[in-house]
This record gives C-alpha cells, sequence and structure tokens, in this order.
C-alpha cells in the first residue's frame, strides 16, 4: 500500500517521548534504513512502537546505486529483511554514488549524466527492485558541480530511469531549488521537465547559503525551517499534481518536536487546498 498522500516527519529517537504522548495526526515517519540494520535494541523498539500507528517510510543513503560497482549483496540482504520485518509503505535512495572498489564515504556524490551512466543505473535499480522484491523511489540529488561530458538533461534522465525499470520518483523539492541555484537555473523551468506522474514522495528540508565571488551557494544541509521559495515551488508542484506524499526532513540541530509539527502544519495547508472534494452517494 502506497504512502497516504498527506505529511509526514523524519524520526529522530529525541522525538519519541512527545510523539508517544503526543500521538500527532500524521500520515507517515521515514527513517534512514541504515540506522536499523542491528538485530534488535532501542531502534528497534521505537520503529516497532511507530509502525503500530503509522505508516513508514524507509530512506537509504548506502546503496550507492550510481557507482561503478553493483549494490553490495550483503547490503541488499539487510534491508530486504529491513522491509520485511516492518512492511514499509515505500523504500527510496537516491541518485548518486557512495562507495567505491569497497570503500565507503559519508557523502552522496554526484554523477555525469551520459548514455552509459544511465544503462548502469538502470541496471543497478533493476537489481536492486529485484533483491528487495519492492518498488524503488530514487531520488534527485542536490549538486554543486556540473560535468562537461553530461550530455542528458537531469529530468530527463529520471524520467528515462522510470521508464526504463518501473522505478517511481521522489522529488526532493529543496535539492531542485539548492542545485538550480548553484547552476543559475530557473527551478520552474526544472520542475517542468520533470514527470510529476511518477513522483510516490515529496521532500521538504532547509539548506544553508554560503556568499562567493560568483554568486550565492546552497548547501542542502536539513538543518532549517525550509525557505520561502522552496515553499512556493511546492505549492506549484501540488497545484500541478494534486496531493502527494510530503516529508518534512530535519536532520541536522534538530528542533524542538513543536517546530517539526509547525513545518508539517504549513504542508498540510497546502495539501488541503488541492485536495479533491468528498463525493459519494447518500
Amino acid at each position: 500500500m502506497p504512502l497516504p498522500a498527506t505529511t509526514g516527519l523524519g524520526f529522530k529517537p529525541e522525538h519519541f517521548d512527545a510523539i508517544r504522548t503526543t500521538r500527532p495526526r500524521l500520515g507517515f515517519f521515514e527513517v534512514h534504513a541504515e540506522n536499523y540494520m542491528g538485530a534488535g535494541g532501542a531502534p528497534h523498539r521505537h520503529l516497532t512502537a511507530l509502525r503500530q500507528d503509522h505508516a513508514l517510510s524507509l530512506h537509504g543513503v548506502g546503496l550507492s546505486i550510481g557507482g561503478p560497482d553493483r549494490p553490495d549483496p550483503a547490503h541488499l540482504s539487510r534491508l530486504r529483511a529491513l522491509i520485511t520485518r516492518y512492511q514499509p509503505a515505500a523504500f527510496s535512495e537516491h541518485l548518486a554514488w557512495s562507495s567505491h572498489g569497497g570503500d565507503y564515504l559519508n557523502d552522496l556524490l554526484p554523477l555525469p549524466y551520459t548514455p552509459e551512466t544511465l544503462s548502469r543505473i538502470c541496471d543497478h535499480v533493476d537489481e536492486v527492485q529485484s533483491a528487495l522484491g519492492c518498488r524503488l523511489l530514487l531520488e534527485n540529488p542536490s549538486t554543486y558541480i556540473l560535468f562537461e561530458q553530461s550530455s542528458i538533461d537531469e529530468p530527463d534522465f529520471l524520467a528515462e530511469i522510470a521508464r526504463r525499470t518501473g522505478c517511481g520518483l521522489l522529488l526532493d523539492i529543496n535539492n531542485v531549488f539548492v542545485s538550480c541555484t548553484n547552476h543559475h537555473r530557473d527551478p520552474r523551468d526544472w520542475l517542468a521537465a520533470f514527470p510529476l506522474s511518477q513522483v510516490g514522495e515529496i521532500h521538504l528540508g532547509g539548506h544553508a547559503e554560503e556568499t562567493l565571488p560568483s554568486g550565492p551557494l546552497l548547501i542542502d544541509d536539513h538543518g532549517s525551517t525550509v525557505a520561502d521559495p522552496v515553499w512556493s515551488l511546492y505549492a506549484q508542484v501540488i497545484a500541478d499534481s494534486g496531493p502527494l506524499p510530503t516529508l518534512i526532513e530535519w536532520d541536522n540541530d534538530i528542533p524542538p518536536f513543536d517546530i517539526l509539527l509547525a513545518e508539517a502544519a504549513r504542508a498540510d495547508a497546502i495539501l488541503s487546498r488541492h485536495a479533491l472534494p468528498l463525493t459519494g452517494a447518500a
């Protein structure tokens, strides 16, 4: 069953008591899959309790789908066990690479958009979906450089992966704004070329800004409230697509839980404006 077309939050252990006390009306919680690959302990007690009341979305950060090597079979096995255990409504990963030759890097690194890269990523996505027994949602990255050899526009690249593999897409609107600002591109043009019909989840998060001689540099840091221009892009996406599952991401400088709820309420207000009216016989 897919994620509900409502707002969710990224789960942080420091908010567990507040969640159990307030029992917020949220559609789902999302967790980083790699934090739950142990056999037990507090992480699994928390996740088991959350799963009783909410849908779950698992968000991977370690598959390195864009790397030169095939996905690690041991990592896939751990993911499969986690999916079997919790039956999440969605599993997602990044259009990026993070390992090479058995060495893992604590980053999500960009890649050139070429026919060769496209073919390799499609092979990796096929292998992941087959091994996990579920549809993958692939997330657009935040980027800070462009490759001279890239010959395919990023929205077209993602659309073609979805077409060839049957995977879904995770649209991170903050990443769109960050990347387009860094590369002097209009984010609305980027979104106009993106296949919204393939989106299974949206991410909204905060970013930091540095000033360079060449202009502003935005950094996707998930450490603040969602910026107003990102909210505007989100409102346009929802107006065009209708309500979609929407996650508020906040991974650094974690605030009190009520601040996250306020961000979720802002997204809910936008979703509500575009919800389909209820119909049915009396």
